[in-house]
């Protein structure tokens, strides 16, 4: 992993805003582990929040969420969104932190969904890729998240990897919130035909654009521009050409053209139609 940040893309000729980012990592809060490289080339960056807004700033991405995964990194989030009026929040216990949704956290989780600069509650879902927390433990988290995004009335920011059928089939029983957005979504085009049909929100990042993804943009093909989303998950996944660098949120111009050519619209046009689709996911500005 190299700790080089990418170069800066051409500016967008529209405004736009990153919908799932996780600042804590990329400013350092987090202390890297040996088996994060991602999470220790981003603290090696030394960034700062306003560093990151401001160079985001620069290419036309001029807001931003920041996304919890547990409790310390949901207050984080939190503190930071209440100090910054380009940021918001979301919080929730990732599906990988499963086993430490108790009712304890999970009411805290909801005393900072409460707040009004936490936007969404995520994220949250299912995850069988890695096997962290056992199924059991990740299904009865996501419904519990759920039911908060629900009585809180923030949209429902989920984790969906290699879950597809049991995402959806959950969110079925259960009754899914007004507002899902997929992130990072993973599907191909089959499973964006069924997020369409129930007017859940798909957020694209960088592997979109990843050569060996033609499913990925298959699916945003069939994605109508009023669900879409565009994302970097920064530090994590960034786009061709600069994988094994840290992402940031600079870097949606590069997944954003690479959308707006798979729409074969003009990237303004996508631009100006994903911030109308976030402030109706997470509200005006």
């Amino acid at each position: 992993m190299s700790t080089k940040l990418p170069a800066v893309p051409e500016p967008l000729a529209a405004e736009v805003f990153d919908s799932h980012c996780h600042l804590d990592i990329m400013v350092g809060n987090r202390q890297a582990s040996s088996g994060d490289p991602v999470a220790q080339a981003a603290q090696a960056a030394q960034a700062s929040v306003e560093g990151i807004l401001e160079q985001a700033r620069s290419v036309g991405v001029t807001r931003l969420v920041t996304i919890g995964y547990d409790l310390p990194s949901s207050r984080w989030n939190a503190g930071t969104a209440e100090l910054n009026p380009d940021v918001y929040a979301g919080v929730a216990i990732h599906p990988n932190e499963a086993h430490a949704s108790t009712p304890e956290v999970l009411a805290e989780i909801e005393g900072l969904a409460r707040l009004p600069h936490v936007r969404a509650v995520g994220e949250t879902g299912l995850d069988y890729y890695r096997d962290w927390a056992s199924k059991d433990d990740q299904h009865a988290s996501f419904r519990a998240h759920i039911e908060i995004a629900k009585r809180t009335g923030k949209a429902l920011v989920i984790h969906d990897r290699e879950a597809h059928d049991d995402v959806l089939r959950v969110l079925a029983e259960q009754g899914a919130p007004e507002i899902v957005v997929f992130h990072s979504f993973s599907g191909d085009a089959e499973m964006a035909k069924k997020c369409v049909e129930a007017g859940y929100f798909m957020s694209f990042s960088g592997p979109v654009t990843y050569k060996n993804a033609g499913y990925l943009r298959e699916a945003a093909a069939v994605a109508p521009k009023e669900l879409m989303l565009v994302e970097t998950d920064a530090p994590y996944l960034p786009p061709t050409p600069h994988r094994g660098k840290p992402n940031a949120p600079y870097l949606i111009p590069i997944t954003l053209r690479c959308l707006a050519e798979v729409k074969q619209i003009d990237p303004a046009e996508l631009a100006t139609a994903i911030s109308t689709n976030g402030e109706a996911v997470f509200g005006s500005w």
